[in-house]
This record gives structure tokens, sequence and C-alpha cells, in this order.
């Protein structure tokens, strides 16, 4: 049997998202014939070409354009159509030396997207050729995706396509009325590529991976247009947003377009659903809407029931062509950057989160709540498989969080096969992030973390069951810093029972956080109640009353609620995020935070050296159940008379040279030395130190210290 996974657009033009790539490894594996299309990449590549804007000037002439900046862009129409295929293939990672003639400024038109570029760049300070060509041509792409907005079609976007139509929706009735009009030139080129690859592939199985409302108009309308010409074709629907909005379907209109809908992981439903269409007797599914007698039914009858993260095939990129993707840079704060700008092997190091406790959070559907790692060993055999098939090192491990055990593993793994990689996840602000542990993860090539603060106040992590508080976030975000590793923090605010003054204090922490350096990059989002939370099964816990119907026949996730406490959290939206705009920048860190609001605000009650306090008066010390790792070059030792020697160690920006006795430093050597192949444990270290000398004194000595600082870690 062929089988074809497609994303739907649109979803980043920087790299393939995972779902469909892991699924194809699973089933090529297998021994079926399983290609992967990411549709939203090549309606992108189409739009942004000659001939792709030749099409959308002509319809903008035609129907008339109403606002300065798109009679602008029609005036200078031939210089964008003439610039936009060297621009993509400058993108795409090719002839890099147009960067010279972009970086001029006079190479390609600018319009809205450039009016702050020299705030953008004084904020960064000075960058080379390359990256300045690079951001100029993103906002050449922003200007254009403005355009095709105002005056094509508004659901369009570089990362969703009608979002605002697809998220909740309590029928089907409004999306397909979208489906039944007209469709506009965007939709007509989702058309015409998805024909496309059909033509190409042939296959007898079509499967949509939809991960967000951005992309099921987008997966609708390829899926319609394959009903009506190609009808012997069967099709299914999966991905995170049909696992998380379709759990309580009944609308049968959807069934229009598809045969089959699945629930959470793909791998056992598509097995299933492959082996009813090659023998209609073997009548058995898993976690599967289909449509019988004009009624959803779902069904949960067949094995296997779920696959374990351990047992998976590497991802298979079979269809796709990394070297097409564009790498994208419209911000140029470094932490933004990594969403967008390369192209990024996707990896997950364990199915869903071992800490599975957030209130806020989708914990009892599966992608949460079903914690299955994987083994270290097997996680470096897909990182060296995908790099075999890309040609590129760089990985994104997207985690719920990370678990640090399996990291430090993956880590250890990497060094052992002296695997050279760049790669950024995930993560918890929990305690067992050590500055060891990091500056191993650092020198893996671990260069970024993302992870949920959320809300900075230490009452509303409790509600949240985060798991942690104020002080180990401090800390954990420092040992991060100190190794060199980028932290982004998500932050929320609104969160039930929030009060105004713990929403002052929450940014005044954040302040602090972001003026010591140790987020270099953070994001506030308004608390949104989904129906799959703790919070939603007992919002008078919460202090929540909930307004939604909680069993719609068509989408169910976001709930209307109110907030009993009456207060408007929505007001703050303005000042948070222009306060975190500037704190990215630099700005405003001697502010009373009151200042970033237009209305009268409660004064913090945070102390303005809080977070500061909790680093310097942290203590570090041995753990006893770690063990040491030596990452430094082998050393060498030369005795200088008979009671001292010379220890070096040779790094990549230094050499570190000690003088010391010579028993010190035999027992220095033969300990690194065997930290590179046996694990060595603190007490292990105490009883072989030389019997006339004092272990205590040593490890708070100058040798000591600068041991550990090239490259002695204990994890």
């Amino acid at each position: 049997m062929n089988i074809l996974l497609i994303i739907p657009p649109f979803t980043q033009v920087n790299t393939c998202y995972p779902s469909v790539t892991q699924l194809s490894g699973y089933l090529n594996s297998k021994g079926y014939d399983c290609n992967s299309c990411d549709l939203s990449l090549n309606v992108f590549l189409n739009l942004f070409s000659k001939e792709g804007l030749n099409k959308i000037f002509s319809y903008a002439e035609r129907t008339g354009v109403d606002d300065f900046y798109s009679e602008r862009i029609l005036s200078l129409k031939n210089n964008y159509i003439n610039t936009v295929e060297p621009i993509i293939n400058f993108l795409q990672g090719n002839d890099l030396n147009l960067a010279h003639r972009i970086a001029l400024e006079k190479y390609i038109p600018q319009g809205e997207s450039f009016e702050h570029i020299s705030d953008e760049i004084e904020a960064f300070g000075y960058f080379g050729i390359q990256d300045k060509a690079k951001y100029y041509s993103s906002l050449f792409i922003s200007d254009l995706t403005k355009f095709i907005q105002k005056n094509i079609t508004p659901h369009f976007g570089l990362s969703k396509y009608a979002e605002q139509i697809s998220a909740s929706k309590p029928t089907f009735d409004s999306i397909e009325a979208e489906l039944q009009r007209e469709t506009n030139l965007v939709e007509q080129v989702i058309i015409n590529e998805c024909n496309k690859v059909v033509e190409l592939y042939k296959p007898n199985l079509i499967g949509f991976s939809i991960p967000f409302p951005g992309n099921l108009l987008g997966a609708l309308i390829s899926a319609k247009f394959i009903k009506e010409e190609f009808n012997d074709i069967k099709i299914v629907l999966g991905g995170g947003y049909v696992n998380t909005e379709l759990r309580k379907l009944s609308d049968p209109k959807i069934f229009k377009y598809t045969d089959f809908i699945t629930l959470d992981d793909g791998e056992a439903p598509i097995i299933n659903i492959i082996d009813s269409i090659e023998d209609p007797t073997k009548d058995k599914f898993v976690r599967t809407f289909l449509l019988n007698k004009n009624e959803v039914e779902f069904r949960n009858n067949g094995f296997p029931q779920n696959v374990l993260h351990n047992e998976l095939s590497p991802p298979s990129l079979k269809g796709i062509n990394p070297n097409k993707y564009v790498a994208i840079t419209e911000m140029l704060n470094p932490m933004h950057r990594l969403w967008t700008d390369g192209y990024w092997n996707k990896l997950v190091v364990a199915h869903g989160c071992y800490w599975k406790k957030c209130t806020f959070c989708d914990i009892n559907l599966d992608y949460i709540g079903r914690y299955s790692p994987a083994k270290a060993a097997t996680i470096v055999n897909w990182m060296e498989d995908l790099i075999k098939q890309t040609g590129k090192t760089s990985f994104h491990f997207t985690d719920e969080a990370a678990p640090p055990s399996v990291l430090k593993e993956v880590a250890l793994e990497i060094i052992k096969r002296n695997l050279s990689v760049t790669w950024w996840g995930n993560i918890r602000f929990e305690k067992s992030f050590t500055s060891d542990l990091c500056r191993l993860l650092a020198a893996s090539g671990c260069i970024a973390v993302s992870g949920g603060l959320e809300v900075a106040d230490e009452r509303l992590l409790k509600l949240i069951q985060k798991g942690v508080t104020l002080e180990q976030v401090a800390l954990v975000c420092n040992n991060f810093k100190t190794s060199g590793i980028m932290v982004h923090a998500y932050l929320m605010y609104g969160f039930p029972t929030q009060t105004e003054q713990e929403i002052i204090n929450s940014l005044e922490l954040v302040r602090q956080f972001m003026e010591l350096n140790l987020f270099q990059s953070a994001y506030w989002h308004l608390f949104a109640l989904t129906i799959h939370s703790p919070i939603a099964q007992y919002p008078e816990m919460y202090g929540v009353k909930i307004l939604s119907n909680k069993n719609n026949p068509f989408g169910n996730n976001d709930l209307v609620h109110k907030d009993l406490t009456n207060i408007d959290h929505s007001k703050y939206s303005s000042g948070l995020k222009k306060a975190i705009y500037n704190f990215m920048h630099g700005i405003g860190f001697e502010n009373d935070v009151r200042n970033w609001f237009g209305f009268p605000t409660p004064k913090t009650t945070i102390k303005h050296d809080l977070i500061s306090n909790f680093i310097i008066n942290n203590k570090i010390s041995l753990k006893e159940n770690t063990k040491s790792i030596w990452l430094g070059s082998v050393p060498t030792m030369k005795e200088l008379n008979s009671e001292y020697c010379e220890l070096q160690v040779s790094l990549n920006d230094a050499d570190a040279v000690w003088e010391l006795k010579t028993e010190i430093g035999y027992w220095i050597l033969q300990n690194l030395l065997k930290s590179q192949n046996e694990d060595l444990s603190p007490k292990d270290w105490e009883i072989t130190f030389p019997k006339n000398g004092d272990f205590e004194q040593f490890i708070n000595s100058d040798t000591w210290i600068e041991l550990r600082e090239s490259g002695l870690l204990f994890v």
C-alpha cells in the first residue's frame, strides 16, 4: 500500500513539522511505502515566486487596493517580482554572496515591515553582512505576507491559515461554509500543490496531520479536492488539533471530507486502518472515529494500542527535501531566531511529561499523561540517522519537558560518540539542572532551553502545582547562564484568583530575572482554560465559573470562563508585553514597573534584590550520589624536582597549568583519567586523597576551583 502523509498549510517554513516524518519512519520500517509532503512549504514556495507574485499582483490590480503600503508595493511590483526568487534562494542557504547586495539596502524594495529596523539594529548591536541580509530578506517576505492578507485573504499567514475560524468551534457549520464558498487565489495554489503530490505518489491512503487550528482549513480544502477528483483514495485526519479539539466529535458533516479521524499517537491507529482497507473483514480500529449509517462512531478494539517511544524507528524524510526550507529572521533577538532561522531536525526525548501535575495543562490527554522515555543510545541513534538523511547537525527536542535524567545520559552518549551537534529543547526549571549538569549539556551541544515560569509568584506556583520555587528557578537559570545556554521563559497572567498586586509583583520579578540576564527572552500569554485541564474538572477549587458548553458536537477545547475575583486581567496585556519587549532590548530596567501601564496599579511589594540574593547566598557542594566526568584533554604531568610537579591540560581556548606537590599531581592525574571511563563518586575522590593531606581544604583551594572550571564535573 502506498501512503502519503501531509502537513497542510501553514506551519513554519524553516523546518518540517515532525509528526509526519516520525509516523513515516515507523510505517516504512513496517514495510509500507510511505512518503511525506510538507504542503505548507510547497504552497509558500509557489506563492513567493515570479509566477506566484505575478498572479497576486494581477489580482490586486483588478480588485483594487486601498492602503498606502499596498499601493507602494504595487508601484514597485516589478522590483518584487524580479527579486523574490533570488531572495528565496538566499534564504534557503544558497548564493550567499548575494548578501552583499541585499545589505546595501537598495537591492530590495522596503515596505511597512522596515519601519523600525533602526531600533532593532541599535538594540542588538552590530551584526555581519549575512545576518543583516537575512534580516532584510525576512522583512521583504513579511511585507508581501501583509499584502496578501490585505488584498487576497485575511486568513493567510506564514505559520497559520484561518486559525480564528477553526479554534473550538461548537459545530462544523462555519468551517463548512468556508469550504463551500469560492476559493481564493491562495486556496487555488493549495489545491494545485495538493494535486501535484497526489499525482506524483499515487497513494491509496492519505493522512493529514493537523497540529494546530491554523492547519485545519488548509487540510480540509485539500481533502475536499481529493474526494472530488480521487474518490478511491482513503483519507485520515489526525494530529494535535484533532487530539485536543475533537475528542467528543458527534457532528457527521466533517466526514464528507475524510474517512477516518484518529486520536493521539498515530502509529497504532493507522496500522489498524491500513489492515481494514487491505482486508475489510479485519474490522478493528484504535482510537478512530468513522461514519456508520450517518452517525459518528468511535472504535477502539484494535491492537496494538500504543507503541513504546523507545521502540519507534528514526523519523523518515522520504519525500521531504530539507534544503528547500527557508530561514526567516523577523526578530533579531537570539532566542526568537531559534524558532525560525534555519532548519532543525526535530526529535522527542520522551513521550509525555514526567511531571504531569500542572493544573492548567492538558495532563488528562495521552500526549501529556502517558510518559514513555527513550533510552539515550536510541535517541542518539536517531540523531545520527537524521544527520545522514539531512546533512544537518542541528536538533530541537520538542518534549513538553525533557527529563533531566535522560538529557544527562543523552549528553554523555553524544560526547562518548564524539558527535558534533547543536541542540535545544523544552525543560522544567527544576533543581536537577545543577551547574555541572548544565555544563555537561553545553559540552554536548546544548545552546538554549525554554521553560515555563508561568506565574512569578510563590502562592500561584503552588496553586498551579508547578513543583518549583522562585529561588529554584533563579538558581537553575543562573546555572544555564553561566554555562553559556540561553533561556526563554513562558509567562502567564490572569491565572484564576491572581490579584492585581500579584500581577505587578510578577512583572517586578521578571524585571529582576531579565536585568540579571537569567532570561534572554520571554513571552506573556493570558491564561486560557482548556477542557482537559484539572482546573476545568474542578473549577470551584480555583474560583472559576465555566460558561461554555463542554459537550459540543464538534470542537471542545478552549472554555469561556469567569474568574470569580471579577478582575479584568486582559487590561494588563499591553503593559506586560511592552515591558517584556523593552526588557529584551535592555531598556527600562531602572523604571518602576507601574510605569508600563496607563492606569493606576499597586506598588510592588517585592524587594528589588530578591533574585540576586538567591544567587549570592547559594552554597554549592558535592552531592554524594554524583559521579565525576572529565571533559578536558588527556592531562600531562612533568616532575619539576623531588617534591613538586607540573600538571597541564589543554583547553580549546587556553592551557591550564598547575604547580603541585607530586603526590597531589599524581592523584589528580589518575582520577581525571579514571573519570573518562569509570564512575568515581566524591567519596572515591576523598578516600584516595594523599594520606598526609586535607581533602576538605583542597576542594576549597584555587587549584580545585580551576580544575572544576577546566572540565571536571560531578553529575
